[in-house]
């Protein structure tokens, strides 16, 4: 049996991934909620080639789609029909840094798990091959 932490701090990451350029862009936060989500958006926005235009896929959570966010005018968001994590390439690049950098460990504190999140993003972005590769779906790529 795996030692479980039964502390109740929690730590978000808030990502997004450009599977065709191999980048992407993400803040480690205490909560997911409105403030959360803008924040998110505004770093999203700052990453977006000048001239381009990104379509960020989401889930329809709470956060994602309330007409709170002011999105930023070089992204508009796709929201993904209800219960279809398979439809976002995010949800793979998740899976990837749970199962890599972040599952069956114990934390010594709150401290570490945000250090411990920020390193596991920072390995991935540093690897933006393994992005593409987890990140690509044919039918939302351009040919």
């Amino acid at each position: 049996m795996a030692p479980k932490d039964q502390r109740t701090k929690s730590a978000y990451i808030f990502g997004a991934i450009c599977p065709e350029r191999g980048i992407g862009a993400a803040l480690v936060l205490p909560r997911c909620d409105t403030q959360a989500m803008q924040w998110h958006l505004d770093e999203i926005a700052s990453q977006v080639a000048p001239g381009a235009h990104a379509v960020l896929m989401m889930d329809q959570a709470g956060w994602h789609i309330t007409d709170k966010l002011a999105v930023p005018a070089n992204i508009t968001i796709l929201p993904l029909p209800p219960r279809s994590p398979e439809l976002n390439p995010v949800e793979n690049i998740w899976q990837f840094v749970r199962d890599n950098w972040l599952s069956n460990r114990v934390f010594e504190s709150y401290d570490q798990i945000i250090a411990l999140c920020c390193h596991a993003w920072n390995k991935l972005i540093d690897q933006p091959w393994k992005i593409m590769s987890i990140g690509l779906r044919q039918w939302a790529h351009k040919f």
